[in-house]
């Protein structure tokens, strides 16, 4: 079976569109705030600063050209100085860190500014590169199942890929084109899941096959479209993708049991291993804190974790594969 698109059975220009919908609608501007940047010495210290270095009474401070690779400039130069210079105060006083910009300070590394959280986005993207790459390799292009498998994989590669320009450098395009991304790989786990546990795939199951498609579809749809249009609300967001999340990890801890049952091999309780690896994980984007070392936060550990049940995850897609093609092999003689 060929693959077409990342929605095996749909028209690649489905996506193609919804894709280019995703990109428009990311530019549609929002406001945001935090107690940081709402604090009378925070502001202070931003006029002081544009005043003295961004050309207002004096020539403008030349920025580092690797600075200026990354998009950074006077007034955003003097964000984050005044965000460091407000933390230490906070800090020696006894006052406790504060976010900026719905954001916690973090120490900046070549212009990085999330350098942990883009460390392990990319461990993310190489454990999506590389299982994807063995998964071509060693599941035969006829498997029925393989282009579902191959567009998790594009899904995924495309949301850490994401992930990472996001922790780089904060806009409002590069936050929603992260969020947009990490919703599509969070609702594409639910639509291959059920593909793949209710065998969707067979040509008997085409009619259902369809009308989940276009369910998919239009419900991720929906979700850029009431985040944009409607109201940007992170509580929703994260309400949405726990609520895909949970489905399909229920769905794939029934799946290992019931096939574990009835084959008693290992490899069978590896997604309901993976599962709970995520769902531990997943604790940490519950109990935020300030990032240690001015490093590591919540958010950063959480990407750390998921590396893991991602290798893991590619291991259990190949050896169900490989056994279920030798399953069919077993029936023909």
């Amino acid at each position: 079976m060929a693959t077409r698109g990342l929605w095996p059975g749909r028209p690649a220009g489905a996506f193609l569109v919804l894709a280019a919908l995703v990109v428009v609608l990311a530019l549609v501007p929002v406001v945001s705030a935090s107690v940081g940047d709402r604090l009378p010495e925070f502001r202070d210290c931003m006029e002081v600063c544009k005043q003295e270095n961004c050309g207002v009474n004096k020539p403008a401070t030349p920025i580092p050209f690797h600075l200026r690779l990354l998009l950074w400039n006077c007034a955003s130069e003097c964000d984050q100085t005044c965000q460091r210079i407000i933390s230490s105060h906070r800090i020696t006083h006894n006052l406790g860190l504060v976010q900026f910009h719905g954001k916690w300070p973090f120490y900046r590394l070549w212009g990085i500014q999330e350098p942990a959280s883009v460390a392990f986005s990319l461990g993310n993207l190489w454990a999506h590169v590389a299982g994807l790459r063995r998964l071509r390799r060693q599941v035969p292009a006829s498997y029925s199942l393989r282009p579902w498998y191959v567009g998790f994989g594009t899904v995924g590669m495309a949301s850490w890929t994401f992930s990472s320009i996001f922790h780089t450098r904060d806009f409002v395009l590069t936050e929603r084109l992260d969020y947009f991304a990490a919703g599509a790989s969070v609702l594409y786990g639910l639509y291959f899941t059920v593909v793949r546990v209710f065998r969707l795939d067979r040509a008997a199951h085409e009619s259902l096959r369809s009308v989940w498609t276009l369910a998919c579809l239009c419900l991720y749809a929906a979700h850029v479209a009431f985040l944009t249009l409607v109201r940007w609300d992170y509580g929703y967001n994260m309400a949405a993708n726990v609520l895909c999340g949970v489905l399909q990890n229920a769905l794939w801890s029934w799946f290992s049991y019931r096939t574990f049952v009835r084959t008693r091999r290992f490899w069978a309780v590896w997604p309901g291993i993976a599962v709970a690896w995520v769902m531990l994980t997943m604790s940490l984007e519950l109990f935020d804190f300030p990032p240690a070392y001015s490093i590591f936060d919540a958010h950063s550990l959480w990407h750390l974790g998921t590396i893991g049940p991602t290798i893991l995850w590619y291991n259990f897609l190949i050896k169900d594969a490989l056994d279920d093609i030798a399953s069919k092999e077993r029936l023909k003689d």
